[in-house]
């Protein structure tokens, strides 16, 4: 079965989990099962990105909230898009908890990365870097990783279902 005409027959509860697994936002997840049926992948894609143009902190937070931290050791484990980490020493694991400790007493929510394709050092750096934004960047600078994240989900499920 293609991926579209699965996603389409998909009930209104299987379908906003199948999208919640791409973006813990409730209010995204409703609005891309509310938008179904899709003409093409690429009208999907569009229809993510509008979706996800829209939110707000909350959806964003809610989100965010939706992910393990980046190198917990349990996450390691099972996520695979952390796989880069899953080599990496006990000394940047301890520096990648450490720094995600506060990562999130300065900004209330974890530290967000697309980690595809990332080691952890370059995700160490690359949180070391954000911790110096501003609140209000950094939200920016978190939603559009999500964004990264949800797309690459979104093409994965469409692969995994076609």
């Amino acid at each position: 079965m293609d991926a579209l005409r699965f996603l389409e027959a998909l009930t209104e509860d299987e379908a906003r989990a199948a999208f919640a697994r791409c973006c813990g936002a409730s209010r995204w997840a409703q609005a891309m099962t509310a938008g179904r049926p899709y003409r093409s992948n690429a009208e999907l894609l569009a229809a993510a990105d509008r979706q996800l143009a829209v939110l707000t902190r909350a959806d964003w937070l809610e989100a965010f909230g939706a992910h393990p931290r980046i190198g917990d050791r349990q996450a390691l484990r099972t996520a695979q898009e952390q796989a880069g980490a899953r080599s990496a020493s006990a000394a940047v694991l301890a520096a990648l908890a450490r720094r995600n400790d506060d990562y999130e007493a300065r900004f209330g929510y974890i530290f967000i990365v697309c980690a595809t394709g990332k080691s952890a050092e370059e995700m160490l750096a690359l949180l070391e870097a954000r911790l110096g934004n501003e609140p209000g960047r950094e939200l920016a600078v978190a939603a559009a990783e999500q964004s990264k994240i949800t797309r690459l989900r979104l093409q994965k499920l469409l692969e995994e279902v076609a």
